[in-house]
């Protein structure tokens, strides 16, 4: 159960790179990544559920959900920094406003931050397939972020 003094952001992961480039992760070390890179103050569990894999629960007197997502790319970008692999790391984050489309506890909750993680070959590229401008020119600043990170580049 969330705590009230804490966020909640749910992570899914979009790995849309060669696993002949860049190696794919299972859903354990996507999740480790994290448990591991974001530090004591935040919790992190592996969740059931087809889409969510992680569960970050983080306090909100100490960190924004902007900072968390940032923290999240530098956490992935340090576990891929050793590949030959040349890639972007998006960290895309909204904020649910709308009724839960579950009942499962483990569903995105209003309130709570949905993060696309993604592995792309361009972070450009992608944006613009998905329409990232259109889709967010409605919602407030303060309902979403995007993190972008260069992995490989020496």
């Amino acid at each position: 159960m969330q705590e009230s003094n804490f966020g909640r952001m749910l992570l899914s992961h979009n790995f849309q790179v060669s696993p002949a480039v860049l190696p794919a992760l299972s859903r354990q070390d996507f999740t480790a990544i994290f448990a591991a890179g974001l530090g004591e103050q935040m919790r992190c569990q592996m969740l059931d559920n087809p889409h969510w894999i992680v569960e970050i629960l983080f306090p909100l007197d100490s960190f924004t959900p902007q900072q968390v997502g940032e923290l999240c790319g530098q956490a992935l970008a340090a576990k891929r920094q050793p590949s030959s692999g040349i890639s972007d790391i998006l960290v895309l984050g909204g904020l649910k406003t709308t009724p839960p489309t579950s009942d499962s506890p483990l569903a995105l909750q209003p309130g709570n931050w949905g993060v696309d993680v993604v592995e792309t070959f361009s972070g450009e590229e992608f944006l613009r397939s998905i329409n990232w401008d259109t889709m967010i020119a409605d919602k407030p600043a303060s309902a979403i972020f995007r993190v972008e990170l260069s992995v490989g580049n020496s």
